[in-house]
């Protein structure tokens, strides 16, 4: 782009900005729709507004080869923001990229693997971050932004703030895992932060790359072949909730779940269930009348 074109693009893009804004969009949307109009300007070399149909087409056909469907999914979702409040336009041809429906179910780990990943982390932040995560069922960046005024012992609750969809809810704090929190505060005894980063005075949280670092380490240490993140601490917290006997609503509401229909996906996952289906399955055979052939 020349010089008048870059201004151009400059006044339109920071109306992109100022419109997500105005529509509530979080952070991390605003980051990733602005991103997918800097991506496709750059991949062109010319504002979004002068591409022609087969050119978005082609766009988005190279994009699919060099990144994931979730990276797709977000530009076609902030580029069709763009042309809908910035533009004022509307723009069908979007509906042909579509993401294909996957509905992948997670591994889980045991009690005892849980244990034995936390027991074998090799600093202190990460075991109680870990131990965290777990024990309360908190997303990644729940669990980073927990602040001091989050935790209320005379009552045992933990107030997780701007969850999905930006949701507050209250979960129950176990009594080790207070302990445990405590323990640890008490090396860094930051004003507001329960896991700060590393650097001195800091004001941000510890960063998110070095825990699944650490996780990816202490998988490597225990031999664990599961596939396995952060999150999935999570998805273990849940199904192991429910292997006890807990109810789905109480877990929906323990989750932050908006549907119930996204917490039930769990009861597929307990050992419970699985024991059930296994002994269903082998009455189900043992009642062959089996006559094995010699060759």
């Amino acid at each position: 782009m020349n010089a008048v074109e870059q201004l151009y693009f400059n006044s339109l893009y920071q109306q992109h900005l100022t419109n997500l804004s105005l529509q509530g969009k979080r952070p991390a949307t605003i980051d990733a729709y602005a991103r997918a109009v800097r991506r496709i300007t750059a991949f062109f070399d010319r504002t979004p507004d002068t591409l022609s149909t087969d050119e978005l087409k082609y766009y988005f056909a190279c994009l699919i080869q060099s990144h994931s469907w979730s990276t797709v999914k977000l530009d076609r979702n902030g580029l069709q923001f763009f042309y809908r409040y910035t533009l004022n336009k509307q723009w069908q041809w979007l509906a042909i990229v579509k993401p294909p429906q996957v509905k992948r179910i997670p591994d889980i780990l045991t009690v005892k693997q849980v244990s034995d990943i936390i027991n074998k982390t090799y600093q202190l932040r990460y075991q109680v971050f870990f131990m965290t995560l777990y024990s309360m069922g908190l997303r990644l960046s729940e669990g980073l932004n927990l602040t001091v005024a989050d935790i209320d012992k005379s009552t045992m609750l933990v107030h997780v703030r701007d969850g999905k969809g930006g949701k507050d809810r209250m979960v129950p704090l176990p009594e080790r895992t207070l302990l445990a929190l405590r323990r640890y505060w008490k090396t860094h005894r930051h004003a507001r932060l329960i896991f700060p980063g590393t650097q001195p005075k800091t004001t941000t949280p510890m960063d998110k790359g070095s825990v699944q670092k650490a996780l990816k380490r202490v998988l490597q240490d225990t031999r664990i072949k599961k596939r396995i993140s952060p999150h999935s601490l999570r998805h273990c917290f849940a199904t192991h909730l429910l292997e006890q006997g807990l109810d789905l609503r109480s877990l929906q509401q323990l989750l932050g779940h908006a549907s119930l229909n996204t917490t039930a996906r769990y009861t597929q996952l307990t050992q419970v269930k699985q024991r059930d289906m296994s002994r269903a399955i082998n009455n189900l055979t043992d009642k062959l009348n089996m006559t094995w052939s010699v060759k």
